[in-house]
């Protein structure tokens, strides 16, 4: 099982992708959302402020007024950070969650 440092790190790699992404000119067209991501197998949860196609102020905590939230393990989520497991095959295995609108699904389903 990952540690809550890695699935920070993992959480903040994909913050930097899109800030890489916006730095070379092709930021996500993604809509302005609050995004949990719950790790219940370390019963924790990080969330940040998805703005301009960059996600910003990431931390460790619940917010209940997230409009997009992840649900994954912590070694999932450090396997799909570094490309072991594919976002689809972890969706469709039931291995990632997410809660969101059709239209955000299909909006943030490339970030990851």
């Amino acid at each position: 099982m990952a540690d809550r440092s890695q699935c920070e790190s993992a959480f903040r790699t994909i913050a930097a992708r899109l800030d890489r992404l916006a730095a070379e000119g092709r930021p996500p067209r993604a809509p302005d959302r609050t995004i949990l991501c719950r790790i219940p197998d370390l019963e924790t949860a990080f969330s940040g402020e998805l703005r301009d196609g960059c996600l910003r102020d990431v931390g460790e905590g619940h917010r209940d007024d997230a409009q997009i939230t992840l649900t994954v393990n912590s070694d999932d989520l450090v396997a799909v950070t570094e490309g072991r497991l594919s976002v689809l095959s972890a969706w469709t295995s039931g291995r990632l969650k997410v809660d969101a609108s059709v239209r955000d699904l299909l909006r943030v389903r490339s970030l990851l």
